[in-house]
């Protein structure tokens, strides 16, 4: 590279510059006052001095890496330089890691900042262009800077150039590449001792914003894994959630919500609290969140569900303790089935404003033992909100977890609102603003099924039953503007209910429920559960369940008092999310 200003006739080295395509920048900063290069021998030890207490105030100032670089431009342009660049390696940039060292040397890197002083600003700018990749060969001194971590000074006067390595905890994170155009003095070793110091400073402080992206990022990555997304909507209810954070550093900790979706149309509501915050409470709310979700898919009873999530946690060498509530809702009854093990119990809020704490026996933590848990049932009415909680939004410091219930059955108290306005009410109201805890909120409401939602019907167990199953499904779909599915479902309706008057006994019961699917179920009076095999080739029978396993979305069997149901689903319309 060459000085293209009228007094610089001398052509300095500088190094080849690989930019798509681009050829070398040919032009420097012309002379603008500076502090450092124009200050006499006697003056100049203060300058430097005054120059690192500033850095050390101004540097660092934010945990994002490109103000970082900013700032570094701010104190060293123009008082050290005329001109500077900050040059990180990009694989930090993408993946917070080192690259291994290139077997031919070069240097991948992309630029975070740039300062400039003087009229040549946009030919300084277009060779340090923001975010542009970038590779220097091996010969140039940028990769030799960075393969030593040693600086690197070029040029004759009165131009000058150096290179100095960004590094820290033993790694070199890029360079920083500076200039002197004419009319100041060569970089001597005080300036290459000053420029060092202050590409130390800002590498640390892009090292921790690095540090804090990749902790960041982590835990989010952590946080979309463990916590419940795409949730289906359940019949009969409307929800409404919120999960925050202990920590805004961390965004993950071990409380979480869940709904999880049942045989006969129900549904299972899901709350959980491990003890402590962080990777490690989380890591066993992903393991509570899983067991949950795999009990749940076995249709056991609420206190079932958590006698065997406290037995896992025994069996895994008493990991930490945690609190769960576990309730199950069916939306033809209106009923809910609710057991906790040391959880805080469920609040309904009326339709008139008026709110009701649902008295359940409180249970022990997960992972205590010793102790059977037990449920307590409710039938809720239309329009009535079962609101599920953690702790942390109710219990800190200043106030213990019995007043906090009552300062949100406060909150939640009065006109009929939206489910995410009482969310952001309750959150804005409640949540403390330090040393808090991790909060999940679940609201569920309920919407009483109409005639376009379920239709039922009874039937002697005799053959004749079978067609009248039939239209019975067929006139329903048709009311329902279901017609396309017409046929499918009558087949399979009529596969369970001719199972069920071969293998089951007493009455049959049909019933049609219409949310995101289609639930066909039918109920008899044996408890035998059917089980799906492969027939043999000679065989007359056991095709029927394995039809109804093509054919449907989902099917199963589940317990009934004093019998079973047997039921499938057939997809509707794209499943809505929470």
């Amino acid at each position: 590279m060459c000085c293209n200003n009228s007094a610089c006739d001398i052509e300095l080295s500088w190094d080849p510059l690989i930019v798509e395509g681009r050829e070398p920048l040919v032009a420097v900063v012309a002379n603008p006052t500076a502090d450092l290069g124009d200050a006499g021998t006697a003056d100049a030890g203060r300058v430097r001095l005054a120059l690192l207490s500033e850095a050390s105030m101004r540097i660092g100032s934010t945990l994002d890496l490109r103000q970082t670089g900013s700032e570094l431009m701010d104190v060293a342009v123009p008082r050290l330089a005329d001109a500077a660049g900050i040059l990180v390696q990009e694989r930090l940039l993408a993946e917070d890691e080192f690259p291994d060292r290139p077997t031919d040397g070069e240097a991948v890197v992309r630029g975070i900042a740039s300062g400039v002083t003087g009229p040549v600003v946009d030919d300084w700018n277009a060779e340090f262009e923001l975010e542009k990749l970038v590779v220097y060969p091996a010969t140039s001194s940028y990769a030799e800077c960075m393969a030593t971590g040693k600086p690197v000074t070029f040029g004759k006067r009165p131009c000058s150039c150096l290179v100095v390595p960004l590094r820290a905890r033993g790694n070199v994170l890029g360079c920083v590449a500076m200039m002197r155009g004419p009319g100041r003095p060569a970089f001597d070793h005080q300036d290459v001792t000053l420029a060092e110091e202050l590409a130390a400073r800002a590498a640390v402080c892009i090292d921790n914003a690095r540090l804090y992206n990749r902790e960041r990022r982590t835990a989010l990555t952590l946080q979309s894994s463990l916590l419940p997304t795409g949730l289906r909507r359940p019949i009969g209810l409307e929800i409404a959630h919120r999960y925050l954070p202990a920590s805004d550093l961390t965004g993950v900790g071990g409380d979480w919500y869940d709904v999880i979706p049942l045989p006969g149309g129900r549904v299972a509501l899901v709350v959980g609290d491990v003890m402590g915050h962080g990777t490690a409470a989380a890591a066993t709310m992903g393991q509570l969140r899983t067991a949950v979700r795999t009990l749940a898919g076995l249709d056991l009873p609420p206190e079932d569900v958590l006698y065997r999530l406290d037995q896992m946690i025994q069996d895994m060498g008493g990991m930490q303790n945690a609190t769960c509530l576990y309730a199950t809702y069916d939306p033809v009854d209106r009923a809910v089935v609710v057991s906790r093990a040391g959880h805080i119990p469920p609040i309904i809020l009326r339709p008139d404003g008026t709110t009701e704490v649902l008295e359940v026996p409180p249970g022990l933590p997960l992972g205590i033992g010793g102790e059977l848990f037990q449920t307590s049932e409710a039938v809720l009415a239309d329009g009535d909100t079962l609101v599920l909680l953690t702790d942390g939004l109710v219990e800190s410091r200043g106030r213990d977890i019995d007043e906090g219930i009552a300062a949100l059955r406060e909150n939640l108290s009065g006109p009929v609102r939206e489910l995410e306005d009482i969310c952001e009410g309750a959150i804005h109201a409640l949540r403390p603003n330090h040393d808090r805890d991790d909060i999940a909120l679940l609201l569920a409401r309920v919407h009483t099924l109409g005639g376009d939602s379920i239709a039922m019907l009874e039937l002697e167990a005799a053959a004749p039953s079978a067609g009248a199953a039939r239209r019975f499904v067929r006139e329903t779909l048709t009311g329902w503007d279901l017609q396309d599915l017409g046929w499918t479902a009558e087949l399979l309706v009529g596969e369970m209910v001719a199972n069920a008057i071969q293998h089951g006994t007493g009455p049959i019961q049909i019933r049609l429920l219409r949310g995101n699917a289609l639930l066909c179920e039918v109920a008899d009076r044996s408890t035998a559960l059917p089980v799906a095999r492969t027939p043999g080739p000679l065989a007359e029978d056991g095709r029927g369940l394995n039809m109804i396993k093509t054919l449907a979305g989902r099917w199963g069997a589940r317990p009934l008092v004093g019998g079973k149901a047997v039921w499938c689903e057939l997809p509707t319309t794209p499943p809505d999310t929470l």
